[in-house]
């Protein structure tokens, strides 16, 4: 992949499952990667959750399945996935979580690559950046 040419900062406040901008945030993140562009996270508010290191799979008893056959992916897998394409793509991922926000909710433990800041990040990202996208809470 070539070198990265441009650089994008997102800011992202949903929880893990909650609405579909947590997926197309990822879609956006996945998509820059994949160009071999550097991409700078900054999870908010709910978002610090995303990566969170306990997530499991889950069976589904009404269907009498187990948490194999539902291939039920977890957004820590999603984001280990894309910190192993950006070392894969020669492109720079940086997700950082919101200090304030992982302690308001006790989501400290994280999978490996993220790590902790603070607003002053989001600012400081997006005045390097090509281009800055903000996906709000509802």
């Amino acid at each position: 992949m070539a070198k990265a040419t441009k650089t994008l900062t997102i800011a992202i406040m949903d929880p893990p499952y909650e609405t579909a901008s947590t997926t197309t945030a990822l879609r956006i993140v996945d998509a820059a990667l994949r160009k071999g562009n550097n991409v700078h996270v900054f999870a908010y508010e709910g978002a610090v959750n995303l990566t969170m290191a306990a997530q499991k799979p889950h069976a589904n008893p009404l269907k009498g399945t187990s948490a194999e056959p539902e291939e039920h992916p977890t957004t820590k897998d999603w984001i280990a996935s894309l910190f192993a394409m950006s070392r894969k793509n020669g492109a720079k991922l940086e997700w950082i979580n919101c200090g304030l926000c992982v302690d308001e909710r006790g989501a400290g433990d994280w999978i490996a690559g993220p790590r902790r800041g603070a607003p002053k990040d989001f600012y400081e990202a997006a005045q390097k950046s090509d281009t800055t996208l903000v996906i709000p809470a509802k």
